[in-house]
């Protein structure tokens, strides 16, 4: 498959159209490989250590030819590109080793098998729904029943378990054996959208980067919120993408292994 037809697949299942209008999804640097046969290394975040770990493929005889991130490598048009700046060395980068850099970020937070839905997926959420549909089957957030319902200790372990967080946050609460039986999910910054949670009718809302009075706000309104950080929280999409473009016959994929969760906690489990 060439790296066009995969474009041309994905964008006819996540298409760049619904993205918000602040964000900036599709190409962020094409140096010319779209008719190249499709090599690919899927990350969350387009990093320096990402950009090296796809020049370090090449160089082992892998011709990785494409990064396809969830972030974009650039939100703002840069005013220059000098060296020294991490974008302008991706650019270079990009184009003297002919790596492409695309990036499905908002319009892939909105569809099946999209961040969302896959942390649905992983509770294995019954009926699940967006919390704020942008047209049909599709939205940001999903919320739906558990199959059975579980004590908020049994799904603080399973949200442990499955997701391997660095760090794992939660309202205050006087009763760990409460039964949750409604859950909300949100990869990402999903804060906003609290007022939102509350009128679904869920119990406990999974999602990430909420502040210390959005942890007040919720309990006030009757609502867990459980943080599992950012990247918990949508790695398990970029994982799924590369079980579908493999379902595809791309020549290569393979989900980067340099992919950073950007917070470190300290003590860390090896102290």
């Amino acid at each position: 498959m060439k790296i066009v037809d995969l474009i041309t697949w994905f964008e006819s299942w996540a298409n760049p159209a619904w993205q918000e209008s602040w964000d900036n999804c599709g190409w962020q640097i094409e140096p010319g490989v779209l008719q190249s046969p499709a090599r690919v290394l899927v990350c969350l975040t387009p990093t320096l250590a990402v950009m090296e770990e796809a020049i370090a493929l090449r160089e082992s005889g892998i011709g990785v030819n494409l990064i396809f991130a969830h972030h974009p490598l650039i939100f703002y048009p840069p005013k220059s590109l000098c060296s020294g700046d991490a974008i302008a060395e991706m650019a270079r980068l990009a184009f003297t080793h002919n790596i492409g850099i695309y990036t499905a970020h908002t319009n892939f937070d909105q569809v099946e098998d999209g961040t969302a839905d896959v942390l649905g997926q992983i509770l294995s959420l019954q009926a699940s729904t967006p919390i704020v549909p942008t047209q049909p089957g599709l939205g940001y957030g999903r919320v739906g029943d558990l199959p059975n319902s579980l004590t908020l200790q049994e799904l603080l372990k399973i949200i442990h378990t499955s997701l391997n967080p660095s760090q794992l946050l939660f309202s205050p609460t006087v009763n760990l054996q409460q039964q949750i039986s409604r859950v909300a999910v949100l990869g990402g910054s999903g804060a906003g959208f609290i007022p939102t949670v509350v009128k679904t009718g869920a119990q406990l809302y999974l999602t990430s980067d909420c502040k210390f009075h959005q942890f007040q706000e919720s309990r006030d309104a009757g609502l867990i919120i459980v943080d599992a950080g950012h990247y918990a929280t949508e790695r398990p999409a970029c994982d799924r993408l590369v079980k579908k473009l493999q379902a595809l016959s791309v020549d290569w994929v393979q989900l980067s292994q340099k992919d950073e969760d950007f917070r470190q906690f300290y003590p860390q489990l090896s102290d």
